[in-house]
């Protein structure tokens, strides 16, 4: 199992942060992000049932995506006071969990995740656990995506024929789709006029990007427009929108054999007065 470690904890900071519920401890640190990321790990493996768990993160916010494009999630602001202590906090929860931390500098926590899913997926069975729907391009044989909804222990878990049963394209087209419909979330725009429901249609009929402009002079004159205008910013976000999986990352497979160690977790769980979460642990 592949975790997103940013998707969990951002996640777990958002569900109690809007109420002001911060869990903040003795020592004056903010603990709830990482009560929550604990929670929705160990739901996860409970589930799932892994025999392996790496947990992948963002290591700043600055990529090789902002060198080609400067405004890429521009539009985000720096994260709360309250959640800043708790990135390395939850690093150091993990390490003590016996579970790798992985992140490279210039990539995002999905490049690693892809890299180390391509890597694994020809000897083993992967699962990756996100909240973060961009994931869904990585499914292919022996690679599962399990999405986090709304609540603890609540999955939608994708692969190839689940993915086409909902989609009706296939998960590499991922790619094309985010590049032709853009993400607010993500700050760039793709075909302005062009949304999910006729990106989908596009794809369906055309197959990819190169596809669509080799037929472009077929679809309607408003699309033909559309697409001519843009078609520099459509091939550039899907560079931003590819997640990239040759990386220079690696772990191996004893590394990251999931076994806890109670007493470590228990030091760890004491020291940020976590509570009430070793009796989550089944199994």
């Amino acid at each position: 199992m592949l975790v997103d470690g940013m998707a969990l904890l951002f996640r777990s900071f958002y569900a109690t942060a809007m109420s002001g519920y911060y869990m903040v401890n003795s020592k004056g640190i903010p603990t709830n992000a990482i009560h929550g990321f604990v929670k929705h790990l160990f739901s996860a493996t409970n589930r799932f049932e892994p025999t392996h768990v790496i947990c992948c993160w963002d290591m700043g916010s600055q990529t090789f995506r902002n060198d080609i494009y400067p405004a890429y999630k521009a539009n985000r602001g720096e994260p709360p006071v309250e959640l800043i202590p708790q990135f390395d906090l939850a690093k150091e929860v993990v390490e003590e969990l016996s579970i790798p931390n992985v992140g490279l500098p210039n990539y995002e926590a999905d490049d690693c995740i892809g890299t180390l899913a391509q890597k694994y997926a020809e000897e083993a069975e992967v699962m990756i656990l996100t909240g973060d729907q961009d994931i869904l391009q990585l499914i292919a044989d022996n690679i599962s995506v399990i999405l986090l909804k709304k609540g603890i222990g609540h999955y939608q878990v994708y692969n190839r024929e689940s993915f086409f049963a909902e989609k009706a394209i296939h998960p590499h087209q991922m790619v094309d789709l985010k590049a032709f419909m853009g993400d607010s979330s993500d700050n760039y725009p793709g075909v302005k006029g062009i949304g999910e429901k006729t990106a989908l249609k596009l794809l369906q009929t055309y197959q990819s990007i190169e596809g669509v402009l080799a037929n472009v002079e077929a679809l309607t004159p408003a699309q033909q427009r559309k697409i001519q205008e843009e078609k520099e910013m459509l091939h550039l976000c899907r560079k931003l929108a590819q997640i990239h999986c040759q990386v220079e990352v690696d772990c191996s497979l004893e590394d990251a054999l999931y076994q806890i160690d109670h007493e470590r977790m228990r030091a760890k769980f004491a020291e940020l007065e976590l509570k009430n979460l070793e009796r989550l642990i089944t199994g």
